[in-house]
């Protein structure tokens, strides 16, 4: 239902990083200067060799190198090997790129309908990744402070039982927060969270209507999905997760206390999500961003904008 395990990509722009900048460096502080060194030597050789035949007298007939045939000799010495413009040539693309992804901005496509009607299966997002504070690549160090999550931000984040997935849910409790979802009625510290019905929303891919409703969290209204055949408690049971002593499953549905350093999190499709209800709570450490903006869904182009 979401993201598979992939290839750490942040990893291997690293690596690649490293050996494009090892040839760069080389280029700029050896091979280039030692071209230079043979260009000059040959051209030295060349308009020497001119000189003499031009006191000769032999200067007719092109017997004699031009300025142009010494120029293109230069270029040639000059010219940069091929395996360098693969390697040092790419150096600041990928130092950009690997800029943009750790600091700014990360990109990520959504693969299943859990966050229905937000987000649908093939959406194109863009993750901030200085929202909540910036971090050091692959040892995650936090560099600056940055906001603190709030109630209903869409946040991408390692899933805490394997670090190697990315999941995509909405925050629903914050740390300290009693989070209450029963009878598909959700309360956070004994309040009922405003719900407003709205039309019901088609699902293209199950070709069935759901029911729909505009909710508020905080103040970021949303829709979210209701599968009125679904049951109200957990399917299956809840895995074992830290902090599990903190929640209380029933027939109903849950009760559970956000742990400190913690956030729950939930899909908007609350009948087709595997969130925090299953596998627990979301430790402040594994948040990779927040998610603001669809940029492309080749499927269904009327879905790109920001996010609520």
């Amino acid at each position: 239902m979401e993201t598979a395990p992939s290839v750490n990509f942040t990893l291997l722009l690293f690596i690649l990083l490293v050996i494009t900048g090892v040839f760069w460096f080389a280029e700029r502080w050896y091979f280039a200067p030692q071209r230079r060194r043979a260009a000059k030597s040959a051209v030295a050789q060349l308009e020497e060799r001119r000189s003499a035949l031009q006191k000769q007298g032999l200067a007719a007939d092109g017997a004699v190198a031009s300025d142009a045939d010494i120029e293109a000799a230069r270029e040639r010495v000059q010219r940069q090997p091929w395996w360098l413009e693969w390697t040092a040539g790419l150096f600041p693309v990928i130092l950009v790129v690997f800029l943009l992804r750790s600091f700014v901005a990360e990109p990520f496509k959504i693969p299943s309908g859990s966050m229905e009607p937000t987000l649908v299966p093939g959406d194109l997002i863009l993750v901030n990744k200085f929202e909540y504070g910036l971090r050091l690549p692959l040892l995650d160090t936090r560099l600056t402070p940055g906001a603190l999550p709030q109630r209903g931000d869409v946040i991408v984040f390692r899933l805490p039982k394997d670090p190697k997935i990315d999941y995509i849910k909405r925050i629903v409790g914050l740390p300290g927060d009693t989070v209450s979802y029963e009878n598909k009625h959700l309360v956070i510290n004994g309040k009922p969270v405003q719900e407003t019905p709205l039309p019901d929303y088609f699902d293209p891919n199950t070709m069935t209507y759901y029911k729909q409703y505009m909710e508020k969290l905080g103040t970021h209204e949303h829709r979210i999905m209701i599968n009125p055949m679904a049951p109200p408690y957990v399917i299956g049971g809840p895995e074992s997760f830290p902090h599990r002593d903190m929640c209380h499953y029933n027939a109903e549905g849950f009760v559970c206390k956000v742990p400190a350093g913690n956030y729950f999190v939930m899909g908007d499709n609350r009948d087709n999500s595997l969130d925090s209800r299953y596998w627990g709570f979301v430790p402040e450490r594994n948040i990779i961003g927040k998610a603001f903006v669809v940029w492309m869904n080749f499927s269904a182009p009327k879905n790109i904008g920001l996010i609520h």
